[in-house]
């Protein structure tokens, strides 16, 4: 990856697709993306004023709870493109930040839009530091790389699965009446700097449990809500339920929902 610079209100960053982001296809991975997003947002937010660093000197940091990832157009090994991202204010409780991936070209091949929150370190509670406030112009105009914020993911009710055509499946496409599909330890290569599991593993955990069959068809649209971290030794419990040629994931400790993955083929 090249150094991000600047281009008005946007950050960018040229990449050149490298060979362990892509699949058996030879095509990006969807978690690929999500760590290309990651690594720009940090810098970006870092040149404004409000990155890791200055948000760690009053314990507290940023979390993803949501984004929304559409591929208009599979890219390749070695295809170059450029990353652009911008932070969109704050909506409610949440601070809303977009991705544009575009071809050299410039056609714009993959499209973002993400939702976080500012939490304190040690009691894991939303705040919403004053400091931080300032930084953002509420009369700041940006585009949009998706008008809608990233959707709450709500899974249809196992009672009415048989009407609808949702279908619980295990790895290998194989019915299960449990609906469980598998289960991850969370591990030393889960986690990130916080100390818990990075953004990214979760869709990784995610298409891991879908049929090859299915993941051999590119991905249109993701959805991704994180709604309550994984730790070390966590055993995270995956439950796929395909509707069509959607596919929804919920991976849970215990009887508590951690994440859901809404994918769209």
């Amino acid at each position: 990856m090249t150094p991000v610079r600047r281009e008005g209100y946007k950050f960018c960053q040229d990449i050149c697709i490298p060979c362990y982001d892509t699949d058996a296809r030879a095509n990006l991975r969807p978690s690929a993306f999500m760590d290309f997003a990651q690594e720009i947002a940090y810098w970006a937010a870092s040149e404004l004023g409000f990155g890791y660093d200055t948000l760690h000197v009053h314990h507290t940091a940023w979390v993803l709870t949501r984004m929304h990832i559409h591929f208009e157009d599979p890219l390749k090994w070695r295809d170059n493109v450029t990353l652009y991202t911008w932070h969109k204010g704050a909506s409610g409780l949440f601070y809303l930040r977009d991705f544009d991936l575009r071809d050299a070209s410039g056609r714009s091949r993959v499209k973002a839009t993400s939702s976080w929150v500012v939490i304190d370190e040690q009691t894991r509670r939303m705040v919403r530091p004053e400091d931080l406030q300032s930084l953002l112009d509420p009369d700041m105009k940006v585009d949009d790389a998706i008008p809608e914020p990233a959707q709450k993911i709500v899974l249809p009710k196992r009672d009415s699965r048989s009407e609808s055509g949702m279908t619980v499946v295990e790895s290998g496409m194989a019915e299960n009446n449990s609906g469980m599909t598998g289960e991850h330890t969370v591990s030393y290569s889960d986690l990130d700097i916080n100390g818990h599991t990075n953004n990214s593993r979760y869709v990784v955990w995610a298409m891991d449990c879908l049929p090859k069959e299915v993941t051999d068809s590119p991905v249109k649209d993701l959805y991704i809500n994180f709604i309550k971290e994984t730790l070390p030794s966590d055993n995270v419990q995956l439950t796929a339920l395909r509707d069509g040629s959607t596919w929804f994931v919920e991976g849970k400790v215990g009887e508590k929902t951690c994440f859901l993955v809404k994918t769209c083929f």
